[in-house]
């Protein structure tokens, strides 16, 4: 466990040392702020409208403004996520230093896990800039905590599974970009899959439909947290870090 964190804190440092990941909060900061701001003028404008029409009872802040910006920002993670991940082996691949890993007394699950953990933190800290939106609502309006962990709790889930994918890629090439490129295809691919069989009831597509990442966001997007969702995303995972380990261990043997 000592050499998965010093790992873990080593990458988070090196993402810190460089402009990548105060690039990558401000840009998810500014984007969701955008986001915020939109859907809370469209609410007053909305609830203005109601009360000059004479209906009653207030509008919903959970379903009218957290529900459609945290998917918001399950979207513009597909395109963070390829620039936190791009760089884990691809660029010890390119300077050379994964042969001192590969040397080290240091199982390769290790590295893997200490490489995950750090882009998973920076992926917190990528998340933690939507707090502030968040916090304002809960100062000036009554929205429901629950559902709002929930959605959190989804977006951490889908994270971890689209960085253990980015991770094992970046295992693959030495190039930084193609890495990148390649990540956000395959994260793209996972988000357009339940596009491609929306109005297909075969059993084919059921199976396709189920591997779509936003497929199992939905549930947590309203507030409701079902296991198999959970199960899904803590499998890919485990899968994706699992493969990595046997690109590593190819590595070595190259090595």
């Amino acid at each position: 466990m000592k050499n998965i964190l010093l790992i873990c804190q080593k990458e988070l440092k090196s993402y810190f040392a460089s402009p990548i990941a105060y690039l990558l909060m401000a840009f998810f900061g500014l984007i969701f702020g955008f986001g915020f701001y939109t859907a809370t003028r469209d609410f007053v404008r909305f609830s203005f409208q109601a009360q000059m029409m004479g209906q009653q009872g207030p509008m919903n802040v959970n379903e009218q403004i957290i529900r459609p910006l945290l998917g918001f920002a399950s979207t513009v993670a597909l395109f963070l996520i390829p620039m936190i991940t791009m760089r884990l082996f691809a660029e010890e691949k390119k300077t050379g230093t994964i042969e001192l890993l590969l040397t080290s007394p240091i199982t390769d699950m290790q590295i893997i896990l200490g490489k995950w953990l750090g882009s998973m933190l920076l992926y917190l800290c990528v998340l933690a800039m939507s707090a502030i939106n968040m916090a304002m609502l809960f100062a000036w309006g009554k929205p429901d905590l629950q559902p709002v962990l929930v959605a959190y709790l989804g977006l951490i889930l889908q994270g971890g599974c689209l960085l253990a994918i980015g991770a094992f890629i970046s295992t693959l090439t030495k190039n930084q970009i193609i890495a990148g490129g390649v990540t956000f295809f395959v994260c793209l691919l996972l988000w357009l899959l339940s596009w491609f069989t929306a109005f297909d009831s075969s059993a084919s597509a059921q199976v396709v439909n189920y591997l779509s990442i936003v497929t199992h966001f939905e549930n947590f997007g309203k507030g409701v947290l079902d296991s198999k969702d959970v199960i899904f995303y803590v499998s890919m995972i485990f899968f994706s870090l699992f493969i990595t380990s046997r690109s590593m261990e190819s590595l070595r043997w190259r090595a």
